[in-house]
């Protein structure tokens, strides 16, 4: 009887070191496919990154020369001012200190409040430096929208890039 109880206690130790084996086995080999796909998903983050990277270049690139053409005929424009608003024109039209007020305020994109008799008389700015005035804020208006459609652009193609060329919903 004694050997029966010997027996078993070394069957059962037996199948207790096969099934510990069986087990670290298992979790290596769960801890190895756990490191495979971490080592997949950095690679795709780190190629992901990478595609980021050219389109942001790219978009960047095209925004700073299309920025240098805006600024560049913005300037032109300007120098043509006494061209087109001679000092003719000047001495002719008087801009009145309202005309400058409701300018300011929309440039501000503020209300100007209620108009004033004073607002009436003259401003003493010529029409061409208004003129001027108005072809620099419209330059830098150009520019601004030049900002936002490379902003757009550079964040279309980087979501296509990250997601294998599918584009944003609704925007492809």
């Amino acid at each position: 009887m004694n050997r029966l109880i010997a027996g078993l206690i070394a069957l059962a130790a037996l199948l207790g070191v096969f099934y510990l084996c069986g087990y670290v086995n298992g979790v290596t080999n769960e801890q190895g496919k756990a490191k495979d796909a971490e080592v997949k998903q950095l690679r795709e983050v780190f190629e992901q990154g990478q595609a980021a990277g050219t389109v942001r270049d790219v978009v960047v690139t095209k925004y700073v020369d299309r920025d240098r053409i805006i600024y560049k005929t913005g300037k032109t424009i300007t120098k043509e001012v006494p061209v087109y608003v001679t000092p003719a024109a000047d001495a002719a039209c008087t801009l009145t200190r309202g005309f400058v007020r409701l300018h300011d305020a929309a440039v501000a994109n503020v209300l100007p409040g209620p108009a004033e008799p004073a607002d009436a008389g003259p401003a003493g700015v010529a029409l061409s430096g208004a003129t001027e005035v108005v072809a620099d804020n419209y330059a830098t208006c150009h520019a601004t929208r030049n900002q936002l459609v490379s902003l757009r652009d550079w964040v279309r193609e980087t979501h296509a890039k990250v997601n294998n060329g599918k584009g944003i919903a609704g925007h492809e």
